[in-house]
């Protein structure tokens, strides 16, 4: 059966490199042309007689020539120069040995600290933020790596907790799970499936550290299951100004539903306890629809947890494939159209059903190195929802065909339910309430600077047309792990402004200034999202 699909969507791969080869390959015609003997010049070869200052003459027009040529390749700003120059560079003058570079997972966001730290345990962890306060010198809370923003990274200093990734206490009877924040979810998940228990849900990818996917706000799909902050019960902080703190709804349910989706910037979380669920096999389904159909199966899909797998053909995935393809022409739309519909006859053939356990279901490939901006809005509540998911991809799919974006599959679109967590994008007080997440990707499948800087500047463009057109009209905010800080002034004073319009901006601030009154724990990002004005001091 995956054989099947695999040479299914394999010729749909061949019949598009063919197509590409052909217009990429000269004509017999041309070859034969190309391949005669032309002369460099047209100047006639001196004879036998030619004067000593004539011969001369030709050889400094020759050194010439070469010379020009010279300092035309290195003074012209092509990536393999750039490269050059800077392995001149590096030759005679070595990065520090001290130096940190570090950058997100897509390699849109990149920094180079001195201070890169990594603790073993909780005294260590504490030791370092005191410290790191009395000197007022930043340590940014980073994990992973995976928020495509960046929103981790500060040139200042930063403390990762890749160290502390234990499972310290599973019980059974209650469901309940405390970790140290540095441990990722596979780990997590992998570690606590012997006591037949998982998470209740998760995002598409397991690398992430918990308490980086707790302080972001991120989320899985299903329109019963809440983002993922929502499982955790209780949060043990390490604070600047008040130490070692433990937040929960019965201690201080006030800070508790501020700190947990917390963007890193009022503490750096050390334990999480979260709330599990049984481990237990699930079905799942991966079929293809079209808008009239999914307007009459709306619930059933909304309330769907299940994702799709991955299928390796012969040494490239699926994915990797889809990646190749597009790095021939990312900026043809009719390219990157034929390249959705070998897409979405890969996904045709691949339709049926699976059985597996949930950890092993809910997560997918989710591609290479990408850019990608996603939303989230209201859509009414489960037992009345209001199809503006439906409407709003329709809009959107006609914003795509309008400005001819050469947008590439997929637009990623999934539901939760509310969450009571005040910084939550999918925030409510409602428990009924559903929300939609759509997520729209441009991919960066070459290692070219310059068709990279390319691609970005497409999908900022892309960007702005959504947010533009329809992000107002269906009060969508951003994951706060996709949103990027716009450069220009005005801009960056309407995003501001519309962050007050969502969240509580004075009391994350003032909840800033009375836990981290030296901010080191914030960024640039932060800084310029969330301003201090007189009112949260």
């Amino acid at each position: 059966m995956l054989r099947l699909r695999a040479d299914s969507f394999r010729r749909s791969v061949h019949s598009l490199l063919r197509i590409h080869n052909r217009l990429q390959t000269p004509s017999a015609a041309t070859r034969s042309l190309a391949s005669r003997p032309r002369p460099f010049c047209s100047v006639p070869t001196p004879p036998s007689s030619t004067t000593d200052s004539e011969l001369r003459k030709y050889i400094g027009y020759t050194i010439l020539l070469i010379g020009c040529g010279a300092a035309t390749y290195y003074s012209f700003p092509f990536p393999e120069n750039a490269k050059h120059k800077k392995a001149q560079l590096f030759r005679y003058a070595p990065l520090p040995p001290d130096l940190h570079t570090v950058s997100n997972w897509s390699g849109t966001h990149e920094v180079q600290t001195h201070t890169f730290l990594q603790p073993e345990s909780l005294a260590e962890l504490e030791s370092i933020v005191k410290d790191c306060n009395e000197k007022k010198k930043k340590i940014r809370p980073v994990g992973s790596g995976l928020s495509p923003n960046g929103i981790g990274l500060t040139r200042a200093g930063m403390v990762n907790l890749a160290l502390m990734d234990g499972v310290l206490d599973v019980d059974k009877k209650t469901r309940r799970v405390r970790v140290q924040a540095g441990i990722r979810v596979q780990q997590l998940v992998d570690g606590i499936k012997e006591h037949g228990l998982t998470l209740q849900n998760f995002a598409s990818i397991r690398e992430q550290q918990i308490g980086g996917i707790v302080q972001v706000g991120a989320h899985g799909t299903g329109a019963t299951l809440p983002p993922i902050d929502e499982q955790v019960i209780s949060m043990k902080l390490v604070t600047p100004a008040k130490g070692t703190i433990e937040v929960s709804k019965e201690k201080d349910p006030e800070l508790f539903y501020l700190v947990r989706c917390g963007l890193g910037g009022l503490g750096v979380v050390a334990e999480v306890t979260l709330q599990c669920v049984e481990r237990q096999e699930l079905l799942e389904h991966t079929y293809v629809s079209n808008m009239n159909d999914l307007k009459r199966n709306h619930k059933k899909v909304v309330t769907n947890n299940l994702e799709e797998n991955d299928v390796d053909i012969n040494e490239l995935s699926f994915t990797e494939l889809r990646d190749k393809l597009l790095s021939l022409d990312p900026f043809n739309k009719e390219h990157v159209m034929k390249i959705n519909q070998a897409e979405a006859e890969y996904w045709t053939k691949s339709e049926g059903y699976r059985v597996g356990w949930s950890d092993e279901i809910l997560g997918f490939d989710c591609g290479g190195q990408q850019w990608v901006s996603e939303i989230c809005f209201p859509v009414g509540t489960l037992k009345k929802p209001n199809m503006r998911d439906l409407e709003y991809i329709e809009q959107l799919m006609q914003l795509i065909e309008r400005e001819n974006i050469p947008a590439p599959a997929p637009i990623e679109q999934r539901w939760t339910a509310a969450s009571k967590s005040l910084m939550s994008p999918a925030y409510s007080s409602s428990e009924d309430d559903i929300f939609s997440w759509v997520g729209i990707i441009m991919y960066l499948p070459t290692t070219d600077a310059r068709q990279r800087k390319e691609i970005t500047e497409e999908f900022l463009h892309y960007r702005k047309l959504t947010q533009a057109t329809l992000w107002d009209k269906y009060s969508a905010y951003e994951h706060w792990a996709k949103i990027e800080v716009p450069k220009d002034k005005d801009e960056l004073a309407a995003m501001q402004a519309r962050l007050r319009k969502k969240y509580p901006v004075d009391a994350y601030n003032k909840a800033r200034r009375e836990l981290d009154p030296n901010r080191i724990l914030s960024n640039n990002m932060l800084e310029k999202l969330f301003p201090v004005t007189e009112t949260a001091l």
